[in-house]
């Protein structure tokens, strides 16, 4: 395959270069680039602060996770574009994270604990309350197509945090799908940090768990590693309840990127409703075993 210019005219190069775009970017473009070297990760992308995306941060936690022995090695950077060395390693499925949660709980664990001492700058904050909302001003602004669903939007997010518990800040990677967790054999490697922040632990935990689409006992299971002891009724409740956030903001972050950014074979409007449908069962579900959220 012939590589465009803007990736052979990077001087990161050692030699003759082959490549091939990388299959399952949502919002950004992936190469596997190959010089004397090795294989190398190309990622396009700029800034998208209709997603509260910077790339500056992007890469400063980029370069903090592989200090913290948790993500690959930055080995190029420049205005819109991020070079790392390529993990010989298998992307999880939603069916690896539910077969093994009691790992993916203690990697959790390791890097919200580990990563803060290797952040510089200012610090990010995380809250997917807050997303949700200005996610809902863009939609109305951009005349979205969901618009007129964003009152019942607000309102079940205003019920999902109405039921969070205080619990330590730690730094998140925000962005838990399961193609963000390589698995090389021997270990588990986190990547993709556009979203990464101080956060609370529940929104990782309940994003793994939701997006895999974790069982009751799987997701006890996750939590029971994580934290150490069984989940009170209250941390119940509330990873329950930040599984639903999981799924809504997931969402509305296809209906932001349906307005702003366009991806080969990727369906923004598909991918929302998607979420949307697996939101509402698990909303129920949530009803179900808790009778009703708080308004």
């Amino acid at each position: 395959m012939t590589l465009p210019a803007r990736i052979t005219e990077l001087p990161c190069w050692r030699g003759a270069l082959t490549g091939a775009p990388l299959p399952g970017g949502l919002s950004n473009e992936i190469w596997k680039v190959t010089d004397n070297t090795g294989p190398h990760v190309v990622r396009f992308g700029s800034d998208y602060p209709f997603h509260h995306v910077e790339r500056a941060r992007e890469l400063m936690t980029t370069r903090a996770a592989h200090a913290a022995g948790f993500g690959p090695a930055v080995t190029y950077a420049g205005p819109g574009v991020m070079v790392t060395a390529f993990l010989s390693a298998r992307t999880w499925t939603g069916a690896d994270l539910c077969a093994d949660p009691d790992r993916v709980g203690r990697l959790l664990h390791d890097f919200h604990h580990q990563m803060p001492a290797h952040i510089s700058g200012t610090a990010h904050l995380f809250w997917v309350f807050h997303v949700i909302r200005d996610y809902a001003r863009s939609l109305k602004a951009g005349n979205s197509p969901f618009t007129p669903r964003l009152p019942d939007f607000l309102t079940m997010a205003e019920g999902y945090e109405s039921v969070q518990i205080p619990l330590p800040i730690i730094f998140g990677h925000n962005d838990l799908l399961p193609a963000n967790i390589l698995d090389d054999g021997r270990r588990l490697w986190l990547i993709d940090y556009e979203y990464a922040g101080f956060s609370t632990a529940l929104f990782d935990l309940a994003g793994a768990a939701s997006n895999a689409g974790m069982s009751t006992d799987q997701s006890t299971t996750l939590l029971t590693a994580y934290f150490g002891e069984t989940p009170s009724k209250p941390l119940q409740r509330a990873f329950d309840a930040m599984q639903c956030a999981s799924l809504l903001r997931e969402a509305m972050w296809a209906m932001i990127s349906a307005l702003h950014l366009s991806a080969p074979g990727v369906d923004y409007t598909a991918y929302a409703q998607d979420n949307l449908t697996r939101l509402h069962a698990m909303h129920d579900g949530f009803l179900s075993r808790y009778g009703h959220i708080p308004s």
